[in-house]
């Protein structure tokens, strides 16, 4: 069976999906997916779950460590696997 060069299966319409969301899809690949999106219910679903996930992870607005407080962290833990060992 020839491979159609615009048509895509679900699993690339999902990645096609993560570039775009990430702004990484190019225009040809966007289109790609809409084509997808315009009649296949699973990716439609997909698309929807994406978004919505999206939306609410950056609404969280979650503070995140400082790279010196990971630093420290890692020592410790390192630390206290050491004294285990021994």
């Amino acid at each position: 069976m020839k491979k159609s060069f615009l048509f895509v299966s679900c699993d690339e319409a999902q990645h096609l999906c993560d570039k775009a969301q990430y702004n990484e899809a190019s225009l040809f690949d966007k289109i790609k997916l809409n084509l997808r999106l315009s009649w296949c219910r699973v990716t439609r679903a997909y698309y929807k779950r994406n978004t919505k996930l999206t939306k609410k992870i950056n609404e969280a607005n979650v503070d995140c460590l400082t790279p010196e407080c990971k630093e420290n962290m890692k020592k410790e833990l390192e630390k206290a696997i050491k004294n285990q060992a021994s």
